[in-house]
C-alpha cells in the first residue's frame, strides 16, 4: 500500500484555489496509471488502479473470472485458489485481485504530476470557456490593451478577447486602459482556451445598452421591436409597450434625456432617434422618417414598398446626408421606401430615381 497523503493534501488544495475537483483529477490519473500499467503486463484491459481519495494510496487490481481450469493466468483465476480470498466465490464470478507492482508509487507520483498539470489547464480552459459562453450575445465591460496592426487586444478579466478591424467603428479611437462596452458576438472553445469574438458595430449592442440603463426594457414593459444602425453615426430605434400607463420613447429617452445620453456617451456621440413602433406599416414608416414630416404614405404590403410624399422644405431631411435617414428607416421598417417632395409628386415623377429609392441593405 503507498501512502501518498501529499498528494491527497496537493489536490485539496488545488480544488480550493482552481475551482476544479479532486474526484477529476483523481479519475484521470487512475485513467493515466492503467495505461502506464501496460509497460508491466503486457496489457491493461483487465486492469483496474484505484487511489483512496483520503489517504493517497494506489492500488492496482487485476478483474479476473473464476474457473475450474485456468488458461490464462492475466484474466482468469482457479476456483480453488480464489476461495482462499474470497470464500462466496463461485465459477463464472469476477474478482479483483490485487497486483500492485513493486516502486508503483514512484511510477504513481511521475504519472500524477504530469496528469495534474495537464488536466489543470484542461480544466481552466473549461472553466474559463463556461464563464464566457454564458456570455455569448450579451455586452461586457473590457479594457483597452494594446493595438494589434488594425485588431485591438481587450481585457475581459481572466480573457483577452481581439476587436478585430471588421467589428471596430472607423470614427472611435481607444488609449490603453480605456474601459469600453462591447458586445460578444460568439465564443469559440480551443485548445488555447476561448476565443472571445466581440464587437463595437453590432446593432444588438444598442440594444443591450438600453437593457442595462432603462428598468422598463429589462424587466420587458418596454420591448426594442427592430434596430437600424450604421455604426459610429447613427442608430434609429423602434419600441413599443403593452402598458397604456408607460410612453416607451420616453422610458427610453429619460429624464432630460439622461438615459439616452448615457448610451450616445458610450457609443462615443452616436446618434441614436427613438420611435413609436406601430404594426401599421404607414404610420411605422412616417415615424421611421423621423424627424421629417410626412404628408402621405401609401404602402403595398405584398411587394414591401411605400411611396411616401413630403414637404418640398422637409425633402432633404426626409432623405438626410448621403440618404442616411431614409437609408435606416428602410431598414428599419423593412420596406422599400420612394420618397418624393410634393411638387414631385404633382409631376409625376421624382428629380433623381437612384437618390430618392431607398431599401432594407447594409
Amino acid at each position: 500500500m503507498n501512502e501518498n497523503k501529499e498528494l491527497i493534501l496537493a489536490l485539496n488544495q488545488i480544488e480550493k484555489e482552481k475551482d476544479i475537483s479532486k474526484d477529476i483529477l483523481l479519475e484521470a490519473m487512475e485513467n493515466s496509471l492503467v495505461a502506464a500499467c501496460k509497460n508491466h503486463f503486457g496489457k491493461a484491459d483487465n486492469i483496474r488502479v484505484n487511489i483512496n481519495r483520503e489517504t493517497g494510496a494506489v492500488n492496482v487490481y487485476a478483474e479476473r473470472e473464476v474457473v475450474e481450469e485456468v488458461e490464462d493466468e492475466v484474466t482468469q483465476i482457479s476456483l480453488t485458489e480464489a476461495k482462499v480470498k474470497y470464500p462466496t466465490a463461485s465459477l463464472g464470478d469476477i474478482v479483483h485481485v490485487e497486483v500492485t507492482p513493486k516502486n508503483f508509487g514512484r511510477i504513481a507520483a511521475q504519472k500524477a504530476k504530469q496528469v495534474v498539470v495537464q488536466k489543470i489547464r484542461e480544466e481552466e480552459r473549461k472553466v474559463l470557456y463556461n464563464q464566457y459562453c454564458g456570455k455569448e450575445k450579451d455586452i461586457v465591460t473590457g479594457i483597452v490593451q494594446r493595438y494589434q496592426g488594425n485588431n485591438i487586444s481587450i481585457n475581459l478579466g481572466k480573457v483577452d478577447a481581439v476587436l478585430t478591424e471588421n467589428e471596430q467603428v472607423k470614427t472611435e479611437h481607444f488609449r490603453p486602459t480605456d474601459h469600453i462596452k462591447l458586445y460578444v458576438v460568439e465564443v469559440k472553445d480551443t485548445t488555447k482556451g476561448p476565443r472571445i469574438t466581440v464587437s463595437r458595430t453590432h446593432p444588438e449592442l444598442v440594444k443591450r445598452l438600453f437593457e442595462a440603463e432603462v428598468t422598463e426594457v429589462r424587466d420587458g414593459t418596454v420591448e426594442i421591436k427592430s434596430i437600424a444602425r450604421e455604426a459610429g453615426s447613427r442608430t434609429k430605434m423602434a419600441v413599443s409597450t403593452n402598458n397604456p400607463d408607460v410612453d416607451p420613447v420616453g422610458a427610453c429617452v429619460g429624464l432630460n434625456g439622461a438615459r439616452v445620453n448615457a448610451i450616445v456617451n458610450e457609443l462615443r456621440g452616436e446618434k441614436i432617434d427613438i420611435i413609436n413602433w406601430s404594426d401599421d406599416p404607414a404610420v411605422l414608416i412616417e415615424n421611421a422618417l423621423s424627424p421629417a414630416k410626412v404628408v402621405s404614405v401609401t404602402v403595398d404590403v405584398e411587394e414591401k414598398s411605400a411611396k411616401v410624399i413630403v414637404p418640398d422644405y422637409q425633402l432633404s431631411l426626409a432623405i438626410g446626408k448621403e440618404g442616411q435617414n431614409a437609408r435606416l428607416a428602410a431598414r428599419l421598417t423593412g420596406y422599400k421606401i420612394d420618397i418624393k417632395s410634393e411638387s414631385q409628386a404633382a409631376e409625376g415623377g421624382s428629380v433623381d430615381e437612384d437618390t430618392q429609392f431607398f431599401e432594407e441593405q447594409e
